[in-house]
């Protein structure tokens, strides 16, 4: 994870490098462009205040006095640093601004040629701090920096910001990153103690970003599993207590089957043949019950008739089927399971008389099996869709290990329903089980 974190820093550092160097790239060509338009309009300026200083100066025949005043008062009006030459190169004067600013070092200078031979000289015009009076004053380019290449030195201001802004975010977006990573170990960890063993741990939910989804997909997948495991567990220790029973009569069968006469070795096979059965049945149910807990919805492309299922059932226990045809998508196996379950719960506990009905209503199917046996209690009608649960009283005589309704309410909720109990009127219970029709 450490790795991931160095990773996804670095990918952002170079992008924002690559963002800075590029910016820079673009900002000293603008700038390069700006700088070469405004020495053309420069360049056009001084040409046109040479053209004037030539038409306002004296001669080249006139005293050298009255050339370099004329010179000083242009200087002075046009706040130029001005030196003028006479055709044989010498000079004849230069203000005061130009003295200073070649003792400065500036040397960045225009040269006019005049008419009469003459050269003029303008040093181009800087910033300096403003004099005494307030206004502003031009003055001498700074002075070079070492170790940093003259063609550089213009956009070294840029590059210092640039590489402050650089410096800035690379710092800023580390936090970032490593509360990301750190994230992203809290659920690694997390994951490392369901695989131990913690059924029970969950990992902590925080943000609305992909990670706190991930964080969210596998607590439901977490609870899930713990479920299962959970049933599994449970429907193991249950089925190893219900199969103890069908065991012990075989084996005492068995052992009584060399002493015993005729007649008792016929009621002894009929004894094995019924615990064989039921051994049989027990391990059927619990191999459906376990493939159903593995499943969260089963195949639904099979059109399933429920009146006429339910009136083939329904004449394995002398029930008659009443109602509307009503039709649902699903597993018809599984469904003439839960419905045949349910009669067979009727006829095991009803007293006999057992009614079937099937109708419609808003958007599902209802089959309600009704029975005239002694009832269940309001509290316990929950507790009796549980794996292996039988009513107090109930013994294991009777029939079934309680398995019976667990599968009902399986079949039902993977097909998109449910099953419920109620008490009927006269006595007895009525099983609801509740489809989408198709």
């Amino acid at each position: 994870m450490r790795t991931l974190t160095l990773r996804i820093y670095l990918t952002v550092v170079a992008v924002l490098l690559l963002f800075a160097s590029g910016s820079a790239w673009l900002f000293q060509r603008h700038m390069e462009d700006e700088r070469m338009r405004a020495d053309n309009v420069l360049s056009e300026r001084m040409a046109a205040w040479g053209d004037l200083i030539q038409r306002s100066l004296p001669g080249a025949e006139s005293p050298h006095e009255d050339q370099a005043q004329a010179l000083r008062d242009w200087s002075q009006r046009l706040r130029l640093p001005l030196a003028l030459d006479d055709p044989s190169g010498d000079r004849i004067s230069a203000s005061d601004s130009f003295v200073l600013r070649q003792g400065e070092g500036q040397t960045r200078s225009f040269q006019i040629h005049l008419e009469d031979g003459r050269t003029l000289w303008v040093l181009r015009p800087g910033l300096r701090r403003p004099p005494p009076d307030g206004r502003p004053e031009f003055g001498p380019m700074p002075p070079n920096l070492p170790f940093v290449p003259p063609s550089w030195q213009r956009g070294v201001g840029t590059i210092v910001v640039l590489v402050l802004l650089f410096v800035a975010v690379a710092a800023g977006a580390w936090p970032v990153v490593r509360r990301l990573t750190r994230r992203l170990q809290a659920l690694k960890r997390g994951v490392e103690q369901f695989g131990a063993g913690e059924l029970h741990h969950r990992v902590e939910v925080s943000g609305r970003d992909e990670v706190a989804a991930v964080a969210a997909s596998f607590n439901l997948a977490a609870e899930r599993v713990e479920a299962l495991v959970r049933s599994h567990q449970s429907l193991l220790a249950n089925a190893s207590h219900e199969l103890r029973s069908p065991l012990a009569r075989l084996r005492m069968a068995v052992s009584m089957m060399e002493d015993a006469t005729p007649e008792q070795r016929q009621r002894l096979r009929r004894e094995i043949d019924t615990n064989v059965g039921e051994l049989d049945a027990l391990v059927e149910e619990v191999l459906l019950a376990s493939r159903l807990d593995a499943l969260q919805r089963v195949d639904r492309d099979e059109p399933v008739e429920l009146l006429a299922l339910a009136a083939e059932e329904g004449s394995r226990v002398g029930a008659d089927a009443d109602g509307s045809t009503a039709t649902v998508q699903g597993d018809e196996r599984l469904i003439r399971r839960a419905l045949r379950n349910l009669l067979e719960n009727a006829r095991r506990y009803g007293g006999g008389d057992i009614t079937i009905e099937v109708r419609n209503g808003a958007g599902r199917a209802l089959v309600q099996v009704c029975d005239r046996g002694p009832g269940v209690p309001e509290t316990l009608r929950e507790r009796i869709f549980e794996p292996f649960y039988r009513l107090p009283g109930h013994a294991e005589q009777a029939g079934g290990v309680g398995l019976g309704l667990s599968l009902v309410k399986q079949i039902a909720e993977r097909h998109g329903g449910s099953v419920r109990c109620e008490s009927r009127d006269g006595g007895g219970s009525c099983f609801e089980l509740s489809l989408p029709l198709a």
